[in-house]
């Protein structure tokens, strides 16, 4: 039985956000010097910004990470849904080099104004640099996957 393309597209989404995953821990297999966060997405921000916008009066570490977690894999399945939206609108490569416009946008934009981290022109190269190498996988990862499962 062929998925309706919205489960399709949200599955794409999904398991573009286990590449992303698997991207940051070959990265830490490849620079076992670097401790902590490799870059925003992989900190503790996005758990503070989803603890600030539901109003969580106090959150631990434990709790920071584990919010940042879910909205990782929640926002990072739903938004393969945008891809499948502009796959159905604009043809390939145009759809996934728009989505993942959308998707470096969000994350050069949302982190400064929400989780008040320097603006992006001050990350340090190797963040920046681990930001975009991780959205590639995971654009990557969800135009193949969405593609292939077009009606």
């Amino acid at each position: 039985m062929l998925l309706p393309w919205p489960i399709r597209s949200i599955l794409a989404g999904t398991a573009g956000t286990a590449t992303m995953t698997l991207v940051y821990a070959a990265e830490r297999r490849l620079r076992p010097n670097v401790r902590g966060p490799l870059d925003y997405d992989d900190s503790a921000v996005p758990g503070k910004i989803v603890a600030s916008i539901v109003h969580l009066p106090y959150v631990t570490g434990r709790e920071e990470n584990d919010l940042g977690l879910l909205l990782r894999w929640s926002y990072g399945s739903m938004f393969g849904l945008w891809h499948g939206v502009l796959r159905r609108r604009i043809s390939e490569p145009w759809a996934s080099a728009t989505f993942g416009g959308t998707l470096i946008a969000a994350t050069l934009t949302l982190f400064p104004l929400l989780g008040r981290t320097p603006p992006p022109w001050r990350w340090s190269p190797n963040v920046v640099a681990t930001c975009v190498g991780t959205h590639a996988a995971y654009v990557g990862a969800v135009a193949v996957l969405d593609d292939r499962s077009q009606d």
